[in-house]
């Protein structure tokens, strides 16, 4: 009975999918669990033609699609995600992308481990801009 689920199960090759999602572009680069081999990366600029459309939940997904086709013919069966949004004094809130980024991930048939946010808080930054009155509108 053991040896026959032994030979039933693959062998789960790890890797881990960075994605980075702003309000204008989402990239998705997977790596091996190092993250020093770099096995795919897609960004929504290469999926679709309108610039406006880079950063859209449609394009997230069709990067997530070929770069999860792309990790699978290299042997990759399971991911661990790490999400990231742009640093710095702006929003810190990952863009439209990422949420359609995984939910492709996973239904192109990778298995997911775990889901991090890793969005860089500066601890002390450089001087917010707008000067000592503030935007003046």
């Amino acid at each position: 009975m053991a040896s026959e689920r032994k030979e039933k199960e693959e062998k789960v090759l790890w890797g881990i999918a960075h994605i980075f999602s702003s309000y204008n572009d989402t990239i998705i680069h997977i790596t091996d669990l190092s993250g020093a081999d770099t096995i795919a990366r897609f960004s929504g600029g290469m999926v679709v033609r309108a610039d406006r459309d880079e950063a859209t939940p449609y394009a997230a997904m069709q990067a997530a699609f070929k770069a999860a086709k792309a990790a699978r013919d290299k042997g990759i069966t399971s991911i661990h995600i790490k999400v990231r949004a742009p640093g710095g004094h702006g929003p810190k809130t990952p863009g439209p992308g990422a949420q359609a980024a995984i939910r492709a991930l996973s239904r192109a048939g990778l298995r997911i481990g775990r889901i991090e946010e890793v969005t860089p808080i500066p601890h002390d930054t450089t001087r917010r801009p707008g000067g000592r009155r503030g935007r003046r509108v």
